[in-house]
C-alpha cells in the first residue's frame, strides 16, 4: 500500500529514424499509416514533404530524419507516417520503421547527451536505457517548432 511511490510509467511508441531508435509518448500518437499521396508545398522548408488530407484533417508531413539532421534512408516498405497532434495541429512524421511499445519509468530517464546517434540532444527530452538499447525520447513539440 505505502509502496506507491510516484514512479510515472510512460508508454513509448518507438521507431527508427535511420539507425537511431527514438520514442515518444504513445498518447501523442493519433495513428500510424503507410505513406499516402501527398501534395507538395511550394516554399516549404526542405524537411516538409507535403500535406495530406486525412478524413478532412489537413496533415503536414515532415521527414523526421531530415529535420533531425540525419541522412534518412530511401523510403521503403517499412516507412511509416506517424500522425501526431501538436497544439491542435496534425503533423505526420516519416520514420524508417516502427518498433515496439516500451514502458519507461520516467524517473529512470536520463538527460540527453549533446548528441544521440548524430542527432542534436535539444530534440530529446531524455534517453531511456533498456537491457540492450538506448531510446531517445523525442520532444515532439520541440521538433515541430518552426524556429529550430
Amino acid at each position: 500500500m505505502g509502496m506507491q511511490t510516484s514512479t510515472r510509467i510512460v508508454e513509448l511508441a518507438t521507431f527508427y529514424v535511420g539507425q537511431a531508435l527514438c520514442g515518444m509518448d504513445i498518447l501523442k500518437v493519433q495513428e500510424i499509416n503507410k505513406l499516402m499521396d501527398m501534395t507538395k508545398v511550394p516554399q516549404a522548408p526542405s524537411y516538409v514533404i507535403g500535406i495530406l488530407n486525412l478524413r478532412g484533417q489537413i496533415v503536414t508531413v515532415i521527414d523526421l530524419g531530415k529535420k533531425l539532421g540525419l541522412n534518412n534512408d530511401i523510403l521503403s516498405d517499412t516507412t511509416r507516417n506517424i500522425i501526431v497532434n501538436s497544439d491542435n495541429e496534425y503533423i505526420g512524421l516519416i520514420v524508417s520503421r516502427i518498433s515496439d511499445v516500451v514502458e519507461a519509468e520516467w524517473d529512470k530517464v536520463e538527460k540527453p547527451p549533446a548528441n544521440i546517434c548524430g542527432v542534436q540532444g535539444v530534440y530529446f527530452k531524455g534517453v531511456f536505457k533498456t537491457k540492450d538499447r538506448l531510446i531517445g525520447i523525442l520532444d515532439v513539440d520541440r521538433v515541430l517548432s518552426e524556429d529550430s
